[in-house]
């Protein structure tokens, strides 16, 4: 299984380098935006499409900081428990997080899915088809569901056997250094 969570790892330290690209190309694009309308002309545009890539990369930066296991836990209790107590602390918060990325992809899709048979523009200049943002949108968030759940199905397989070590590897919490 640790191969499993291996690969899923590196492929969200990928994703997350695409995921820093996209957002420096936006604030390149707002740099733009600044200069020009000093310049008294303007690209228009630039605040749809960041609020865009912000939605699309925050829902595709969730799974990185899953692997990287950066997302805030409040675990005064669990520092103070034996190796088993944490390791039932850490499935529970995984498959909370797991649960509720699942809820969010399923619900998602039913917006998608509206947008898709109604052929939705955004009510603005651009007129964007919805459908683009919302399916990338939808997209980071199965894939955050599917990495969260992966890591449960190891998480548990590794807690049967008693590997309590390999569960906090997995899906401990990290406190600051």
């Amino acid at each position: 299984m640790m191969s499993l969570v291996s690969l899923i790892r590196r492929l969200n330290d990928r994703l997350a380098i695409g995921v820093g690209l996209v957002l420096m190309a936006c604030v390149a694009f707002t740099l733009v935006e600044i200069v020009t309308r000093r310049l008294g002309a303007s690209l228009g545009g630039v605040d749809e499409i960041s609020g865009y890539v912000m939605a699309v990369t925050t829902s595709w930066g969730i799974s990185y900081a899953l692997t990287e296991q950066a997302h805030v836990r409040i675990d005064l209790l669990r520092q103070r428990l034996v190796p088993f107590g944490r390791a039932v602390f850490d499935i529970i918060s995984l498959l909370c997080l797991a649960a509720t990325a699942i809820v969010v992809a399923w619900r998602g899709w039913a917006v998608l899915e509206k947008t898709l048979s109604t052929g939705a523009r955004a009510n603005t200049p651009l007129e964007t088809p919805l459908w683009i943002p919302q399916s990338l949108w939808w997209a980071g968030w199965v894939w955050f569901a599917v990495s969260a759940s992966l890591l449960l199905v190891s998480v548990l397989v590794k807690f049967t056997k008693a590997d309590y070590r390999s569960v906090d590897q997995i899906a401990g919490a990290r406190g600051e250094a």
